[in-house]
């Protein structure tokens, strides 16, 4: 059975709140966030994110290419949580919004382990989750990442200039690339996305691609390696049947995102903190402004997630797919309780 010695929701979290369209402190998290990504779950807004390496006030928007904007969202990270502004993205007043939060280590310090030295590096090695600063070269290159364990997905995004983000998952291979703005499938990456070089324990490689790596541009990377018992990074194929695919994690997923990579589909989105539950886990949409839809897609498990329809964003007949989760709780966690169904 998966064991881990922490409590899962110490390193990350779902918050649900309410916006007031004004001011507000958002507490509960449970630690002060490196990372926060909130998504509007009534209203047609962006999805935003936050983290303490950029500092607070400096979005960049998972649906969008646009490059990284100063609004009144997230102004500051707390203790317990973080501080809002009035911007409507973050806090649009009587609306529900999904924030998900991630800890890393505040706002980390330089990482010299790759040719190009890091602006700053913030690493969690319990958890395997980093945030990585760092200024192109127009070169073949690598970025140190500070996790002592081999990242499995990578997600980067220019800050300076209008470029698509580009993800790295170990499922889809060091060739190809996913676009976490869009939903297009994995296609060829040629060697300039990640110099077809798999990442290593302490570097990930970009090649000459300019939303990967442009001379004297702005980067930030989101690396996760997996920790059994606290994440998983994986695949699967799809059934196309109600009867779907089940998928074995070894805990039950507090955040789980999927994404189709052999066609065009959504990367779809689920917590355990929506409302929504077996079998109608509501969804939210990384790549698109909609609000949560209510779709009966898959069912969460105490150890994984069934599928629970033929639908090409989770379950299409011979599809394939990749997926991050992390843990609500392993099978058995520190505090010696096993998981169970929700």
């Amino acid at each position: 059975m998966a064991y881990i010695s922490f409590q899962p929701s110490d390193h990350f979290n779902t918050k649900i709140f309410t916006g007031n369209g004004s001011t507000q402190s958002i507490t509960g998290v449970g630690f002060e966030p490196s990372l926060t990504w909130i998504k509007n779950r009534d209203h047609a807004n962006h999805n935003v994110l936050f983290d303490a390496v950029r500092g607070g006030s400096k979005v960049i928007y998972a649906n969008l290419a646009n490059a990284e904007a100063t609004a009144s969202g997230v102004t500051a990270f707390d203790s317990d949580g973080f501080t809002l502004g009035n911007d409507s993205d973050t806090n649009r007043n009587t609306n529900s919004h999904a924030s998900w939060n991630w800890l890393a280590n505040g706002q980390g310090s330089s990482n010299t382990d790759g040719s190009i030295n890091t602006t700053y590096t913030s690493a969690n090695t319990t958890s395997g989750f980093s945030i990585v600063k760092y200024t192109g070269t127009g070169s073949n290159a690598t970025v140190g990442h500070g996790l002592g364990a081999v990242p499995k997905m990578i997600i980067i995004k220019c800050l300076q200039q209008t470029h698509w983000w580009f993800v790295y998952h170990s499922a889809v291979g060091n060739t190809k690339k996913l676009n976490l703005n869009t939903t297009n499938d994995s296609g060829s990456a040629s060697a300039n996305y990640w110099n077809n070089t798999t990442p290593t324990s302490s570097v990930f490689s970009v090649g000459t691609e300019t939303g990967v790596n442009q001379s004297g541009q702005d980067y930030i990377a989101y690396c996760f390696s997996q920790k059994s018992g606290f994440s998983s990074m994986g695949s699967y194929t799809g059934n196309g049947n109600a009867d779907g695919v089940y998928q074995h994690l070894g805990f039950s997923a507090s955040w789980l995102m999927i994404k189709r990579t052999d066609s065009t589909a959504s990367w779809v989105i689920f917590d355990n903190k929506r409302l929504g539950y077996n079998v109608a886990n509501y969804q939210l949409y990384a790549n698109s402004t909609s609000g949560e839809g209510n779709n009966v897609l898959l069912d969460i498990t105490s150890q994984g997630f069934k599928c629970r329809a033929n639908h090409l964003d989770v379950n299409g007949s011979g599809a394939s797919y990749i997926y991050l989760a992390f843990a609500e709780a392993p099978l058995v966690s520190s505090n010696g309780v096993p998981a169970v169904a929700r």
